[in-house]
């Protein structure tokens, strides 16, 4: 076909990212984070993409990178077999973030080949919609003054919850008390039912778009939250790949994707396109990343319904530059492939 090139070389890099400020969840607080950089190399074009692996998912750094060293021989030559190279990958169980890092790097090489951007290619829009900030977890009082100091930079704002203290409710009054900006709210399975059913009721009449993963992931009484909820629920931890999709309309009103969980670009249109068709709201997440992550789930987001992708934005530093922020909205690049560069020198 003529554009078929022997892929020479795949390369993987793990790199540590430290954030501005520790950032708390129900689970656990970071000051920094592990990605893996991920190079294909396809007759003098390179691919780039990266991979987010998450311990709450049995998936770390040094398993991606296993990962990653097997999986060479699995790609091919021609980078737009992609339905090929993710039936290969596939024999090779897990580390949905390392098949994602190459979902990217496969996509961005596609694009520069083509000679347009990833959302070109896919035939989406560019620009989706507005982003949320995230006010990590934190007192009442602390929540409101970060909240507070955010201004209009942001169009939405994102509340982590799940404390266990009983403050769930405050927190959300307290932020409520110091901006007029839409709030959602995310409790990384922070609470269990009884506290879910009063909270969702408390909470309907503080501005409050959705509440996202309340219950642990799998609870058996979810369907009964949905049900009585007054605010849509969203589910994170309960949905990964598309296979996940139909059970969750039973205990959710919509669905969050997230490419280091999903595999990639192929799979999240796949699963966005499932939910649409079962009538569930479609948000788009992200880890904490940096550009290269954000602006190959950016492609996508003109698919969903409410987009959360600030990963770059909680960095101190981001070595990857090609997403543009602008009033509120992650929007990518009109350059070809991903339209990602590395913005700091190699340091390690």
């Amino acid at each position: 076909m003529g554009l078929s090139l022997p892929l020479v070389k795949l390369t993987h890099r793990t790199v540590t990212l430290a954030l501005r400020e520790p950032f708390s969840i129900s689970r656990s607080t970071d000051e920094t984070v592990d990605s893996v950089f991920v190079e294909i190399d396809h007759g003098g074009l390179v691919g780039y993409g990266e991979a987010s692996p998450q311990e709450h998912y049995g998936e770390r750094v040094e398993s991606a990178s296993a990962f990653l060293a097997e999986a060479e021989s699995l790609l091919g030559d021609d980078p737009f077999a992609l339905d090929e190279v993710e039936e290969r990958l596939a024999s090779l169980p897990g580390e949905h973030a390392a098949k994602a890092a190459l979902d990217m790097a496969l996509h961005d090489l596609c694009g520069k080949i083509a000679g347009v951007p990833v959302w070109r290619l896919l035939g989406l829009r560019r620009e989706g919609p507005p982003t949320s900030w995230t006010i990590w977890l934190g007192d009442p009082d602390d929540m409101a003054r970060r909240a507070e100091r955010v201004g209009d930079r942001f169009r939405r704002l994102k509340l982590k919850l799940g404390a266990g203290d009983g403050l769930d409710v405050g927190r959300v009054r307290a932020v409520r008390g110091a901006t007029e900006l839409p709030l959602q709210v995310d409790v990384n399975e922070g609470w269990e039912l009884d506290e879910a059913l009063e909270n969702v009721e408390a909470l309907s009449g503080l501005g409050v778009q959705y509440v996202e993963q309340p219950l642990r992931a799998g609870h058996p009484e979810g369907h009964r939250l949905k049900a009585a909820s007054p605010l849509p629920i969203y589910v994170d931890e309960d949905v990964h790949t598309l296979k996940d999709v139909a059970a969750a309309a039973e205990r959710a009103h919509g669905v969050n994707l997230k490419l280091a969980k999903s595999g990639g670009i192929r799979e999240a249109v796949r699963m966005a396109y499932a939910a649409k068709a079962l009538d569930l709201g479609v948000m788009l997440g992200c880890m904490v990343e940096s550009s290269l992550g954000i602006a190959a789930a950016a492609q996508i987001a003109s698919l969903c319904d409410h987009v959360d992708l600030d990963g770059n934005l909680l960095l101190g530093e981001d070595p990857w530059a090609g997403v543009d922020f602008v009033d509120g909205v992650q929007v990518p690049s009109d350059q070809a492939g991903l339209g990602v560069h590395e913005a700091l020198s190699r340091t390690g």
